[in-house]
């Protein structure tokens, strides 16, 4: 039999074969293309499809999945070294005095950070100081706002604190310790503690940091560091008994009928002045905003039109119930507001008002002779604090330099992953500048695709500027069937072999001590 090559010669020749080869090779290599990009094309559109499903999904999210807390992914609270973590020693270096300076939240990040320095230079902590200052006019103090007996005594394994400095002793005379006065850098790294501070420590046998707010880094490359700072902020700053009872009041009311929110709204006189975002209000209040911001801001030409193009105005009240209509949240909702006086009077509230009649605040949930001695200050500050971390639902219509609200969304993340709603107000401002404009078509779903792309309140990677306090992800934090040690939550059999390393250092400080983590659960009891 006569192969097909031999026939195909004899018909067309050698070279117009060679061409009919070639022709089918060019073929061939067109196809092998056309079918590599027809892939390409079919990849890319089921990714597509795929990432509108998720998209569709988001939208489709119901306002009553959000009164559940937030997907853990398999994490927990935890707030236990899991590394040897020796007891204080008997004898410390000396006696460390702080003064923490502005309002509750400010100070308490800087109460974490006085008890971070302390363990680092093995001093003796004396009781922070809470600055009255003139904004709040309150001097109620440390023993006025926090439980102290259960402060000193969570952190028994961590430092040792007393309520004041010693008497010294000498020459038939009684006098005061003097602690030498610093004043600390800003951010300060560890090293200036272990430094500067410890050797005028040495040397004067007690310091006394003032002022003391932001003067320790948050970003630490120790995770039990971190952690201290965690069992310091969530555990043992536990406000005292009559503050405790009061909140629990005011939840217990608002929870009658069931669910409720508690919105941060900071549509306040300092808050605007600080952003400049004057134009919406009367030239009266202007005035009153432009000699705010001259008095305790830094000079600096602020244009309300780009301020609001690129989210640094506070959201109005009004946006706020439209964010929360268009998310799904019907006028039933019941919702307290912790907030100072909003500026601008009755006509900024009244839109909210109408959207959400169910609005609540200390006023309007309890007698006025039930808040008396907890309105103000303070005080009012630290029951506003423990409503909103115990709410279904948080709202902080401005993170930016607001203490309260960062530290809140850092505690409900701590609490369980208690869903926050956090506005991207960069994102929803040009949304409200066109509706502003008149272009409505398709507000609300603009609204949702900004919304329902959030974490609400579960665990996710800190990324600056968010900070430590507003996020102690992933090192206050464990998975119990995690394979990386790093992550897995500490035993739960280690209460005794503290207390065995306590008394140890206590009568023999010289005895090593070799001991296991401590739980979180235990830790603030």
């Amino acid at each position: 039999m006569r192969r097909a090559g031999d026939a195909l010669r004899r018909r067309y020749g050698n070279r117009q074969l060679k061409q009919l080869n070639w022709g089918m090779k060019g073929l061939l290599s067109r196809l092998s293309v056309a079918v590599i990009v027809l892939l390409i094309c079919t990849v890319s559109l089921l990714t597509t499809t795929k990432g509108n499903n998720r998209s569709v999904q988001r939208l489709q999210v119901s306002a009553d999945q959000l009164w559940g807390t937030a997907d853990s992914d398999g994490w927990r609270p935890s707030s236990a070294p899991r590394s040897d973590w020796p007891p204080p020693p008997v004898e410390s270096n000396g006696y460390l005095r702080v003064r923490c300076n502005g309002g509750l939240n400010q100070q308490r990040s800087a109460i974490c950070n006085a008890v971070l320095a302390a363990r680092i230079m093995n001093a003796t902590l004396v009781l922070p100081e809470l600055d009255a200052n003139s904004f709040w006019h309150d001097d109620s103090g440390f023993h006025g706002i926090y439980d102290v007996g259960h402060f000193i005594k969570s952190l028994r394994y961590d430092v040792r604190i007393v309520e004041k400095l010693p008497e010294i002793h000498g020459n038939g005379k009684i006098k005061k310790m003097k602690a030498y006065q610093l004043r600390p850098p800003r951010d300060a790294p560890i090293s200036w503690y272990t430094t500067v501070a410890l050797e005028k420590m040495k040397e004067h046998g007690a310091i006394y940091l003032t002022p003391f707010s932001h003067r320790l880094a948050e970003e630490i490359d120790n995770p039990e560091y971190q952690r201290l700072r965690c069992r310091v902020n969530y555990h043992a700053l536990r406000f005292k008994p009559h503050i405790m009872k009061l909140s629990s009041s005011i939840v217990s009311k608002l929870r009658a009928q069931g669910h409720f929110m508690a919105i941060h709204l900071r549509f306040e006189m300092d808050m605007l002045a600080f952003a400049g975002c004057l134009d919406i209000f009367t030239p009266k209040e202007q005035l009153i905003l432009k000699k705010y911001r001259k008095e305790n801001f830094a000079e600096k030409k602020l244009v309300y039109s780009e301020r609001r193009a690129i989210g640094k105005c506070p959201l109005t009240p009004e946006e706020v119930g439209l964010i929360l209509r268009a998310m799904g949240f019907d006028n039933s909702t019941r919702i307290y507001l912790a907030a100072g006086e909003l500026f601008g009077g009755k006509r900024f509230i009244k839109p909210f008002r109408t959207l959400f009649p169910h609005l609540e605040n200390h006023n309007t949930v309890l007698p006025t002779e039930e808040l008396a001695e907890s309105k103000q200050g303070l005080l009012g500050s630290a029951v506003d604090y423990m409503v909103c971390l115990l709410s279904d639902i948080f709202m902080p219509t401005y993170d930016g330099p607001s203490n309260f609200a960062n530290n809140l969304m850092g505690h409900r993340l701590y609490y369980g992953f208690r869903t926050t709603i956090q506005p991207d107000r960069k994102a929803l401002a040009p949304i409200f500048i066109d509706r502003e404009n008149g272009k409505t078509s398709g507000f609300e779903e603009a609204i949702r695709r900004v919304m329902f792309n959030l974490k609400f309140g579960g665990p996710h990677k800190r990324v600056h500027p968010e900070s430590f306090y507003t996020n102690s992800w992933p090192e206050c934090f464990c998975q119990t069937l995690s394979k990386d040690p790093a992550d897995q939550c500490p035993p739960e059999n280690v209460m005794e072999i503290l207390n065995t390393g306590l008394h140890s250092e206590e009568t023999d400080s010289s005895e090593p001590i070799s001991r296991s983590n401590v739980t979180d659960s235990l830790l603030g009891k």
